[in-house]
């Protein structure tokens, strides 16, 4: 379905949930897609956040005749992009001249019910993409990996991200398979791999992916089930081991975690259920996430 249609419909038919959209510079005029934004924050009350993804499928971008910029540049275009839909989200007006866009004396009223303007997330594993996460994201949007390897990244991050006036959240990825023992996720897991491996034939995809995208780079390091990373941050086993998982990867400076179930419902209801009362438990007794001041009642899930 349409991203931004099917987020205003969501807006209007919830009450409390947070919606992400996910959008893509190149496909979107910055003065259109800041209107669209602020029309959808309205609906929600405020509950609108966009997720800036600067794009890796050349085909989505060349059938219909759009110029795929080469990988840094395409974060350089994001980066002037997202300055742009700040400024005209402030609700002032503005004047801009950039390599990529100008606007003259436009205003956008009224201003978002978001304050102090709608969140935005950034995502990738590049070099590029941590630094545009440090200039302009709220939240850093990590694909699931091995705690080592997201404990190091968001020192890595953090590091660049020492001049901050406000602190950058980090979000992960992950693909979740809780069972009542760690055998019987194990089982599950074996089971949708082989239906993967029999079924997902990635082969055309990966002939449209930008040979520069760190993120396809590192899938045949970290293979497993689901997307951005999917199991591949351990959240397989019983309901112990995922919940203690969860409360490592909080200590390492995790806080929102976007999560993968199949099938979807039946499964996100077991985690609501068995998961989620652990890790608050685990939390609470927790002195490194005390002293960080980060509670239970802070995690999203």
């Amino acid at each position: 379905m349409e991203t931004w249609t099917t987020a205003a419909a969501l807006a209007e038919a919830t009450d409390s949930i947070e919606i992400i959209a996910a959008v893509k510079p190149l496909l979107f005029h910055p003065a259109v897609l800041a209107k669209m934004a602020l029309g959808i924050d309205a609906i929600s009350q405020g509950r609108f956040a966009i997720n800036l993804v600067s794009a890796w499928f050349r085909p989505e971008m060349e059938k219909p005749g759009i110029n795929f910029l080469s990988h840094d540049e395409r974060y350089r275009y994001s980066d002037e992009w997202i300055r742009v839909v700040k400024a005209l989200w402030s609700g002032e007006n503005v004047n801009f001249h950039g390599d990529y866009f100008h606007i003259n004396d436009l205003k956008l009223n009224p201003p978002p019910i978001a304050k102090p303007h709608l969140r935005v997330y950034v995502g990738g594993e590049s070099e590029p993409a941590q630094e545009l996460a440090v200039k302009e994201a709220h939240t850093f949007f990590l694909n699931g990996r091995p705690i080592e390897v997201i404990r190091e990244t968001i020192a890595q991050v953090r590091q660049k991200a020492h001049s901050r006036s406000q602190p950058l959240g980090f979000a992960m990825s992950a693909f979740v398979i809780a069972r009542p023992t760690d055998s019987e996720a194990e089982a599950e897991y074996q089971n949708l791999r082989a239906m993967v491996l029999a079924q997902d034939d990635r082969t055309e995809l990966l002939k449209g992916v930008d040979s520069e995208v760190v993120m396809f780079k590192n899938m045949a390091k970290y293979p497993g089930v689901g997307s951005n990373g999917g199991t591949a941050a351990g959240l397989v086993g019983s309901y112990e081991t995922v919940a203690q998982r969860i409360t490592e990867f909080t200590k390492v400076g995790i806080d929102t975690f976007m999560l993968q179930f199949q099938p979807f419902a039946t499964e996100m209801e077991r985690f609501a259920t068995e998961i989620i009362p652990r890790v608050r438990a685990l939390t609470e007794e927790s002195e490194a996430i005390a002293n960080a001041k980060i509670g239970a009642k802070n995690f999203r899930f």
